[in-house]
């Protein structure tokens, strides 16, 4: 009889998990600030704005309430499910996102659901770490949430911003101001990109901020410095490749899982019906809530409204919280997420090709 544990499991490998995942996330991450030509301001991203501060929310709410009444978690595993499959993943949302720099092809629909892909990973960490909270809350809890409030909140995202924005400039400078023989970007070498990315995740995460925020905030604050210099190209095109690389090998990793991990040994449907409602309801009708009251066109904004791919970063989140707080509803919650994740990968991947070359045609290319 086959062993489970001769598969590649996630839920029996969390430390493992976590690394390879969170690794392959801020690679994207970076790719795809480096991609923006837009500059990310309130009044050119307002779409995204509404997508980050209203649908994402709701988002978390309306999964964590089907979690909790649908499959019947506890409360903070429900929670926790919601703020794993509420960010559009910036691994797997790579076709819906804008082209290279300097490229075109910045439409509305791309701009927004590329910025929302780097933005939303690090908004979702606050309800992963409320999530825990919950999970392991005790009489303290009233200081515990205070401290939530504070630090998980308040700090950790003000320190991500910072410090993204810092590392950006600063190496910016170092890149494209320095004098001539001293320049980064006269070497034309892409390790640099590799240097952006752990140098802002490392800085954040010894001032206690999240990790992913300042990656993407380094990378669109080092591509304001210089915006339309070519090295920007290959910068993105080292990153680019790096991630492809890594996305391949957690994608087997992942139908290993699925196959012969146990990911889906579980497996019911009831919880066919909450992966169903994750992606085909709640999703688009939290988004298409968040955009009421646009110019822009409503096909664009269903578009903008169905593309919320669930991925790598959901696995991230899975094993980040059960590392520190094991619940009781572990299996239960890989065996969602791993459900959402396959049907996303299937559902969005059909479908983006067709439905970009309907963006592409209403724009005249």
């Amino acid at each position: 009889m086959f062993n489970y544990g001769d598969a590649p499991a996630p839920q029996a490998h969390l430390a493992l998990t976590e690394r390879l995942t969170e690794f392959v996330v801020i690679v994207a991450l970076m790719g795809a600030g480096l991609k923006l030509d837009r500059p990310l301001a309130w009044a050119t991203a307002g779409l995204t704005w509404r997508l980050l501060g209203l649908a994402m929310p709701l988002t978390i709410l309306a999964i964590a309430v089907l979690a909790y009444g649908l499959l019947g978690t506890s409360l903070a595993a429900a929670l926790l499910l919601g703020a794993a499959l509420s960010p559009t993943d910036p691994v797997l949302a790579s076709d819906v996102q804008v082209g290279p720099p300097g490229h075109g092809h910045e439409d509305e629909v791309r701009f927004t659901l590329t910025a929302e892909a780097g933005m939303n990973d690090g908004l979702a960490f606050p309800f992963v770490h409320l999530a825990i909270l919950l999970a392991t809350v005790d009489a303290t809890g009233n200081a515990g949430l205070l401290n939530w409030l504070t630090i998980d909140v308040g700090w950790r995202l003000a320190a991500g911003v910072a410090v993204g924005v810092a590392v950006g400039r600063g190496l910016g400078w170092l890149t494209f101001r320095m004098p001539n023989r001293a320049r980064l970007s006269r070497t034309g070498d892409g390790f640099v990109a590799l240097g952006i990315t752990t140098v802002a995740y490392s800085v954040a995460e010894m001032m206690q901020g999240y990790g992913f925020l300042p990656v993407f905030v380094a990378a669109v604050a080092f591509r304001a410095t210089e915006r339309r210099h070519r090295y920007h190209e290959k910068l993105h095109d080292f990153v680019e490749q790096i991630e492809r690389l890594l996305m391949m090998i957690l994608l087997v990793l992942f139908g290993g899982a699925l196959a012969e991990g146990g990911l889906l040994r579980d497996l019911s449907w009831t919880l066919v019906a909450f992966a169903v409602l994750t992606l085909l309801i709640v999703r688009p009708l939290a988004a298409w809530i968040s955009l009421i009251g646009r110019k822009e066109p409503a096909t664009e904004r269903a578009i903008i409204a169905f593309f919320g791919i669930r991925g790598i970063g959901s696995v991230y989140y899975l094993a980040y919280a059960l590392g520190r707080a094991p619940m009781e509803d572990a299996d239960l919650l890989w065996t969602a997420a791993s459900l959402v994740i396959l049907i996303s990968i299937g559902l969005h991947g059909m479908t983006v090709t067709p439905v970009m070359h309907i963006v592409d045609q209403r724009r005249g290319r």
